[in-house]
């Protein structure tokens, strides 16, 4: 690799663009968890064509979009404290029926953010070792468990330089072998029995570069293509 390609700067993702790309991936007549940050914007996304179900962790079912700010109800929040919408047929409830739902295996898919995936697909995104972060670990250990299909949005690497996707978490365990998908702001990887496999990456990054900013193991997929996003 030439000198003058590591020190050329890649343009990566934004968080809305990275939220978009993973709203192309909620299928139609799901029940969908989304995550407190990132995760919280694919819902502004999806196809509205598309029947999806909200849950929030804190009790709501079937949210609709934000509302206008005459029309605030302190009655209707998600997990993250912002204000929702309710659309017709929707329900709110008490959080020990919302984690009944988490952990029983009813919803289809959940995206969350992480501080640490690794080649296995282990899921750290609740506590840190920085000593300033307070651990928060919510629903996240329900939700990973009890989902059937686990994805992450997040950057690919911390803001230190360091890489997110690893061989082993050194960060505390939220769940093992829980992520299908991990959306960063370079790349698409798939956690596969045959290891990590990136499906897509942004344009003007090559493999070897990617493989450098990861500390795990990745595999290009056969069918890998470059990430293809609208300026948002």
């Amino acid at each position: 690799m030439s000198s003058n390609k590591k020190k050329r700067e890649i343009k990566g993702l934004t968080r809305n663009q990275i939220a978009w790309r993973a709203a192309q991936d909620v299928t139609d007549g799901s029940y969908v968890n989304l995550g407190i940050g990132m995760p919280t914007l694919i819902a502004d996304y999806v196809n509205p064509e598309k029947e999806i179900i909200y849950h929030s962790e804190n009790g709501l079912l079937g949210m609709g979009p934000a509302p206008s700010s005459q029309n605030e109800d302190p009655d209707l929040i998600n997990a993250g404290k912002l204000y929702v919408t309710l659309k017709a047929g929707g329900a709110y409830f008490d959080t020990s029926t919302s984690f009944c739902m988490m952990r029983g295996g009813h919803l289809t898919s959940v995206f969350m953010g992480a501080f640490q995936v690794s080649e296995s697909g282990y899921l750290a995104n609740w506590s840190t070792d920085d000593g300033i972060l307070i651990p928060s670990v919510g629903g996240s250990m329900d939700l990973a468990i009890g989902t059937k299909d686990v994805r992450i949005l997040m950057n690919h690497v911390t803001n230190e330089g360091k890489a997110r996707i690893v061989r082993e978490c050194t960060y505390p365990l939220t769940a093992k072998s829980v992520v299908s998908r991990i959306y960063t702001d370079l790349a698409i990887i798939d956690v596969t029995e045959r290891g990590l496999m990136v499906c897509e990456i942004v344009d003007g990054l090559d493999f070897d570069e990617l493989q450098g900013l990861t500390d795990a193991t990745l595999s290009l997929a056969n069918n890998w293509s470059i990430l293809k996003i609208p300026e948002i």
